[in-house]
């Protein structure tokens, strides 16, 4: 018996050895205990468009131990990702360079020729005298640097009229491939939106491209890798095109503002396995026809005809000979490469339930208001259509409530074909919404028939907050689909009604927050030039980027046109990226020199000015006088404008401008005070915003700050906690009262759950940030139709002071891009734990607090390669670090008193647990 199982053991043994050995032998290799990784070129991974002449490299350090960074770092550059791999064939190499960044490093090689590839690797030292291995490789493509690489040729339909709301035109060619294609890309661009098949399959997964910029000074063009669309022998293209930004509708209802015919350009480049080029450009041997999308406009919907569908046009089986010729066009336009993320699909949802409404309609609730497109799975008879309505709310009754769309449609038409089951959803458009209503259709309608998809800029989640009240985390909840739902391709101000355009005064608003919780870099460096494209030559910045309003009257509004200044620097306070202040900087000047020229004895008095917008204007207290008057915000803008150009002059090294506009500011602030500020500190406005404004910007002589302080404390008192800011005075507010010492005040802001404030729309069951503070009123009914956003992201603002002050995330201005970090947490508020996470460039950062019966922990994480100060509050006797005492652990150092009881000290990176007791004397600790 036992030799019977003696030899079935063997036996399974030897069958089971050479499967674990195989498996052995193909299981991945530990990685090094010290690496580098998280390679990206401009921002990106890979990239196959580069049009920077000497593109800007940048990596992460990966180890678990603490006190870890570079010491220096080595890139080399080839031609040859296999010989890169052997240090052979090499462009360019930076040899050893002693440095300590690993952001935004420059290629240093010979200049590059379009469409060349190049691979690159980067290895590492550290303070340990350690060195990474080589990373893996990486490479970047270079666009089409010259006009002249262009040699397709623009082509149209044969329309000579305007069209606009018209079917969308279809181009097709077919082409032969003579051999085996070793690599092939397009480059495509477009008059309107284009949607582009290969052989009946979609290039890629952007929508909306190009993306909309100044298109008469700044197109940009995409290059998608195609070789795998491609076959040897007979192949097929077909090109969508739709209105859009170009020449669709945009507010009030004007058109065909960048020209009034559609247009594509093509060029296919293929290389074949033997080495020969050949080019498939668009041209006249092009054809064109009209199929099933009758219409498409990003503010009425899309109307499509499935009976008018061509099936498999874009293949080589289709036969074309009915379509027509199409137009073509030389004209060379300002192409460049994209820059910033692509628009593309994200979080879909089922519906949340489907029900009547008293009015009789059938309606979806997707439990969210998002910014995408619904996609059905229907059926019916041949000719039958069905109509999607979208909206963000119900009204007091539970109807559908459209109004604050104003002209806008927002409606989705299909008319079936007839075949078992059709499944659609819309190209060229988008809705804003939470509820569909459904007209025409009586079929089921449940999760496996509808199914609703977020669209939005391809913006990696890059920060978290929770706390332990489920209202707040409702609130960053909020914040974050505003976000979303108002970056697509440009920060527009609401997604919905007739307008959707880049309002300049909300991205100022919000662009530090942005930072916070997405991947912003790309996005806003592709915006900010179109904002110096768009600058009029008088230096004047128009309300919207782009300006599709076309009127220099409707620009060179304060704490609007200031995003000129204020986005720059938010970014490279979040990236610590110099090059968008090289960039900004003639845009920055000028607009301060816009300013200084419209002055008068040295006040900014002139002009129309919006204010602080969308304050609160209700006489439901006793005091109910919010207005701020709008010149005193104007100079206290002029004021923070010329400091963030002074910022800017002193980290790119201009001197003589330092000096220039730091006597500029001394004048401004003088006029500030004589104009709008009373001997003992009182401002002639005395609202919650010109005291933050006046304490924010640093307008107020030290002596009469703290009084000005309690001035602010006083009004907010005197509103019962209530913010009455607007859409200048919301972002800094929380701010300054904590720089002042009144964080228990800002902490009453952020609770209060009646309006006006941030938890009074989250209290009323918003997902999305509202345009007004109470969109919603009370009674139930609503604002005024005609400006009543449910989606609009200006007083998300708040998120910014909730990462930096509840959790302590900062960056120190003076080495930025989170490159030395502040950790300094302020509880309060009656939370019991605060959490947020912050992926930086160098890596993840964390500031995580609890209190459990007096003890306060904190947990930190600090990302290789960077430093934190991090400053404990309200200390009441020793603190320990993982169990030890923080003055015997040799992690810990420069251990000091702050304020109070706050005490402060440095760490290198690592993962840190402190723990102490905290005093409780605080209001609402």
């Amino acid at each position: 018996m036992c030799k019977k199982v003696c030899t079935r053991i063997i036996l399974l043994l030897f069958l089971y050895l050479p499967v674990t050995v195989a498996q052995a032998q193909k299981a991945p290799p530990v990685p090094p205990p010290f690496r580098v990784d998280n390679l990206v070129c401009e921002y990106k991974t890979n990239p196959i468009s580069v049009d920077q002449a000497n593109p800007r490299l940048g990596w992460k350090l990966i180890t678990r131990d603490r006190n870890v960074w570079q010491t220096a770092y080595e890139v080399r550059v080839g031609s040859n990702a296999v010989a890169l791999l052997k240090g052979k064939e090499l462009i360019w190499t930076s040899g050893k360079v002693a440095s300590n960044e690993s952001l935004h490093i420059t290629y240093g090689g010979p200049m590059l020729a379009s469409r060349q590839k190049v691979y690159w690797q980067v290895r590492v030292w550290n303070n340990r005298q350690q060195v990474t291995p080589w990373s893996m490789v990486n490479s970047w493509k270079m666009g089409l640097l010259k006009p002249s690489d262009w040699t397709a040729r623009w082509i149209g339909d044969n329309y000579l009229s305007d069209t606009t709301g018209g079917p969308c035109p279809m181009f097709r060619k077919a082409f032969k491939l003579d051999h085996k294609v070793r690599a092939a890309h397009l480059y495509i661009t477009a008059h309107g939106l284009y949607e582009a098949e290969f052989n009946g399959k979609r290039v890629g997964n952007d929508y909306f491209a190009p993306g909309w910029t100044s298109y008469n000074k700044r197109l940009q063009y995409q290059v998608y890798d195609v070789t795998a669309n491609l076959l040897k022998g007979e192949n097929a293209i077909g090109v969508t095109l739709g209105d859009g930004w170009y020449r669709g509708y945009t507010y009030n209802r004007k058109k065909n503002v960048y020209g009034s015919k559609l247009g594509l350009l093509f060029q296919l480049e293929v290389v074949y396995t033997n080495g020969k080029r050949v080019l498939i450009n668009s041209d006249k041997t092009w054809k064109v026809a009209y199929g099933p999308i009758r219409s498409s406009s990003f503010f009425d919907g899309e109307v499509y005809d499935a009976r008018k569908e061509k099936k498999g046009w874009s293949t080589i089986a289709y036969k074309d000979a009915t379509w027509d010729s199409v137009r073509t066009d030389s004209v060379k336009e300002n192409l460049v490469a994209m820059f910033g993320p692509p628009v593309r699909k994200h979080e879909m949802f089922k519906p949340l339930k489907v029900f009547t409404t008293p009015a009789g309609e059938k309606v979806i609730d997707f439990g969210q208001n998002l910014v995408g497109w619904v996609q059905f799975k229907f059926k019916a008879k041949a000719g039958d259509s069905v109509k999607l309505f979208h909206a963000e709310v119900l009204d007091q009754k539970g109807n559908f409530y459209t109004k604050n769309l104003r002209t806008a449609k927002q409606e989705n038409t299909y008319i079936f074909k007839g075949d078992s089951v059709e499944t659609f959803e819309p190209h060229f458009t988008f809705q804003g919404f939470r509820y569909v209503k459904v007209v025409g259709y009586n079929g089921p309608i449940d999760s496996t028939s509808v199914a609703a998809y977020a669209l939005y800029s391809d913006m990696a989640q890059t920060g978290s907050f929770a706390t332990s009240n489920p209202l707040i985390n409702q609130l960053q909840h909020n914040i974050q689909w505003g976000q979303k739902g108002n970056f697509i391709d440009v920060p527009t101000d609401c997604p919905q009604r007739d307008e959707r355009m880049g309002w300049t005064g909300d991205a100022q608003a919000f662009s530090r927050t942005a930072t916070f919780n997405m991947d912003v870099a790309g996005f806003f460096t592709k915006w900010l030039k179109d904002l110096s494209a768009d600058q009029h030559s008088n230096g004047a910045v128009p309300y919207v980027i782009p300006d599709v309003l076309g009127d220099i009257s409707l620009s060179a509004a304060s704490g609007w046109s200031d995003v000129a200044t204020i986005a720059p620097w938010n970014i490279y306070l979040a990236y610590g990226d110099k090059k968008i202040l090289q960039d900004q900087y003639a845009s920055m000047t000028a607009w301060v020199g816009y300013i200084t020229a419209h002055t008068r004895a040295g006040l900014w008095d002139t002009g129309n000015h919006f204010g602080d917008w969308l304050f609160y204007a209700g006489t439901d207290y006793a005091d109910g006088a919010a207005l701020t008057d709008k010149n005193l915000i104007a100079q206290a803008f002029y004021a923070y404008s010329t400091q963030l150009v002074i910022n800017a002059a002193n980290i790119l090294g201009k001197q003589d401008d330092v000096k220039k506009y730091t006597a500029l500011l001394a004048d401004i602030k003088k006029a500030f005070l004589a104009e709008y500020v009373t001997p003992n500190g009182r401002m002639i406005s005395g609202t919650q915003t010109s005291y933050v404004l006046a304490l924010n910007f640093d307008l107020l002589p030290e002596n009469l700050r703290e009084s000005a302080a309690k001035r602010l404390v006083n009004n907010i008192e005197d509103y019962d906690e209530h913010i009455t800011t607007g859409f200048l005075g919301t972002p800094y507010i929380c701010h300054v009262l904590s720089r002042f010492g009144h964080t228990d005040i800002a902490y009453d802001l952020l609770m209060k759950e009646s309006y006006p404030s941030w938890l009074y729309p989250v209290k009323n069951g918003a997902t999305t940030i509202w345009e007004r503070w109470d969109g919603i009123k009370p009674n139930g009914t609503f604002e005024d139709p005609e400006m009543n956003s449910f989606n609009h992201y200006a007083y998300g603002a708040i998120g910014d002071w909730m990462y930096r002050v509840v959790a302590g995330i900062s960056t120190d201005e003076s080495d930025p891009g989170f490159h030395r970090i502040h950790i300094f947490p302020h509880p309060g508020g009656k939370l019991t734990n605060a959490h947020a996470e912050l992926e930086t460039l160098y890596g993840k950062v964390k500031s995580a607090w609890s209190i459990d019966n007096g003890v306060f922990t904190l947990d930190v994480i600090v990302p290789p390669n960077t430093s934190a100060v991090v400053t404990l509050p309200a200390v009441d006797g020793p603190v320990t670090e993982g169990n030890i005492d923080i003055t015997a652990s040799k992690d810990i150092t420069n251990i000091k008193p702050a304020t109070g009881n706050d005490m402060q000290m440095d760490i290198g990176s690592g993962t840190y647990q402190f723990k102490y007791n905290l005093k409780t004397h605080k209001k609402n600790s």
